[in-house]
């Protein structure tokens, strides 16, 4: 209902603070499920735009101002640090696939929820992917410092860093990290070049340069102390990831301890680590705990003959958390038995995360996780049979679970 009301420009500043305070509630309650990066993007940029939206009831296209420069700035420090830090700490973490160029050979397998897009782009040819992850380094690293640049160079980053983030959705499932970098990256073009893509209609109404903004003082003053305090905050939290530091000095920590649980000063780095396996969780169920059937989730990899699929902007949360825990082991997660649990009981809540129930009548007594490695078929293996996987069985992630000893 927020959403629906600020769309319309209904109050939108409350509104705004209204959907800020109900996401952050969100990723308190989900804990693991909701502790994305993309999800701490979401409460920065939404706070950010609490700042940036007008303040009246309901305001009009063809009275709007032009917004703060201060806050501007804010949500270009945003988009700066976002793409900068992610190209640093793949440099900084000292992963050598990234280092040595070959990230991408392995990055389309073993993305957590993959596409079948993602399987013909494992198959191009391995200098391709070197070149591909030589430019992203230069979309990472040197055109974020356009950003602050003149209207062409500024534009010129916007280009390539909205071109970045449709190769990357169309290879990969990623939620709406996609989206809300592109709806940053909007702010690097003017009204002028905008204009363009909007029908000549809602041009006529809607003036191309906005009426100079007339800022009351105490207003840019309290701007310029947010502006001065995110700043800081966000450049303390990103010092650790440029220079790979696990802790900040003492005195900085309980400096920023009080807004921790806002989580809405971040750091980012995305893909610092190139996973080069691709270990993947099956469940099992049995009547008589020898012969064994698969559940099978909706988007996660299980069957081999079923093709990767898109799902985004949308985020099946508990596929996606399937791939950190088989990165660890059943102690480290203990939620997988929780899962297991549910299963035993037969909960209609937990069974409509999957695609194939192989028990509709009645609940399995036995439920065991098995632990797998897959890999992305070869193009003459998919040919001649239709499978997108292979895989390899490595041994029991967690072992059988009955009623009794859950």
């Amino acid at each position: 209902a927020a959403s629906v009301l600020l769309i319309l420009r209904v109050t939108p500043t409350l509104m705004l603070v209204a959907l800020w305070m109900l996401y952050l509630s969100l990723t308190v309650a989900g804990r693991v499920f909701l502790n994305f990066q993309w999800d701490v993007l979401l409460l920065e940029v939404g706070f950010l735009a609490i700042l940036f939206a007008p303040l009246r009831l309901r305001p009009r296209l063809s009275t709007d101002r032009a917004p703060s420069r201060i806050v501007l700035f804010l949500l270009l420090w945003l988009l700066f640090r976002l793409m900068f830090l992610s190209g640093a700490v793949k440099l900084t973490y000292g992963d050598e696939t990234w280092w040595n160029l070959s990230a991408l050979t392995y990055h389309y397998e073993t993305t957590p929820l993959p596409t079948w897009t993602g399987w013909y782009a494992h198959h191009l040819p391995a200098w391709f992917h070197a070149i591909s992850c030589a430019v992203m380094y230069v979309i990472e690293l040197v055109l974020p410092f356009f950003i602050f640049a003149p209207r062409r160079l500024r534009m010129l980053a916007g280009f390539a860093i909205v071109f970045f983030m449709a190769l990357i959705g169309l290879t990969g499932n990623y939620n709406f990290f996609n989206l809300v970098t592109v709806a940053l990256c909007v702010l690097l073009f003017d009204d002028r070049f905008l204009a363009r893509f909007f029908p000549r209609r809602l041009r006529a109404h809607v003036p191309i340069a906005p009426l100079p903004r007339r800022s009351a003082p105490w207003r840019t003053l309290m701007l310029s102390v947010v502006a001065i305090f995110i700043v800081a905050v966000t450049a303390a939290r990103g010092y650790d990831r440029f220079t790979r530091r696990t802790t900040l000095p003492k005195s900085i920590e309980r400096w920023l301890e009080p807004i921790r649980p806002f989580r809405t000063f971040n750091s980012y780095g995305l893909f610092r680590s190139m996973t080069t396996s691709r270990p993947e969780i099956v469940l099992e169920g049995s009547h008589d705990g020898r012969n064994w059937l698969e559940y099978d989730f909706h988007w996660k990899p299980g069957d081999l003959m079923r093709r990767p699929r898109f799902v985004q902007p949308h985020q099946p949360r508990v596929d996606w958390q399937m791939w950190f825990a088989a990165l660890g082991n059943a102690q480290r997660n203990r939620w997988v038995q929780s899962l297991m649990h549910r299963l035993l009981e037969g909960s209609p809540e937990v069974l409509a995360f999957f695609y194939r129930n192989p028990f509709p009548e009645e609940a399995p007594r036995y439920v065991r996780a098995v632990l797998y490695d897959y890999h992305f078929s070869d193009p003459k293996t998919h040919s001649e049979t239709g499978a997108w996987w292979t895989r390899k069985r490595l041994g029991i992630y967690a072992r059988p679970m009955t009623m009794r000893n859950r």
